[in-house]
């Protein structure tokens, strides 16, 4: 299904919405400004007063009206973790399903680790098993990369399994790095 970019006013990505609520925002006149390449117009009933059919045009990133909110702290669960490293375990650099992957805790819970994006990785079956209660050091797992939180834009990527060119253009001037699951 087709999904549209919501930005609030000042350009900041705020979340995906649906074609229905895309149209709903356009017939409202809540959308200040639209980007990208126009979409397969939307076509509605016929008006009886003219007898004109009524159509809507879509842009796949749309700023809605409404408060600029500061601040922007992504989720954390176990899809867009797997996106963001590449569904490799970052012990042993194995590509994986997600079906096939943890989260594993760089420092274990049990030890004071957090679960925040800055102390998770993907890790296999095996890895995550192997490391047990230890830190990668003690474990002698060295990690393949270093985890890190995504910035907003970065986070609205691997949130979506479908991102058209013109949303994936307009998120990736905002990568903090060039990334290989944005490839």
């Amino acid at each position: 299904m087709q999904t549209i970019l919501r930005l609030d006013l000042a350009g900041q990505p705020r979340g995906w919405i649906t074609l229905h609520e895309a149209i709903t925002a356009y017939a409202k006149g809540d959308v200040v400004y639209g980007i990208g390449d126009v979409l397969p117009p939307i076509f509605g009933g016929i008006q009886r007063s003219n007898g004109l059919r009524s159509r809507i045009d879509l842009q796949p990133i749309v700023a809605i009206q409404g408060k600029i909110i500061q601040g922007f702290s992504p989720p954390l669960c176990n899809r867009t973790l797997f996106r963001r490293d590449d569904h490799r375990c970052l012990y042993c650099g194995q590509q994986s399903a997600r079906t096939e992957l943890t989260r594993d805790h760089v420092l274990p819970t049990s030890r004071g680790g957090t679960d925040r994006w800055e102390n998770v990785v993907a890790a296999c079956k095996r890895c995550n098993w192997q490391k047990d209660n230890q830190t990668p050091e003690e474990a002698r797992m060295p990690l393949l990369a270093v985890p890190f939180r995504p910035n907003p834009w970065e986070w609205h990527f691997l949130a979506k399994d479908r991102v058209f060119a013109d949303q994936m253009q307009y998120l990736s001037r905002r990568f903090r790095a060039k990334r290989a699951w944005a490839a």
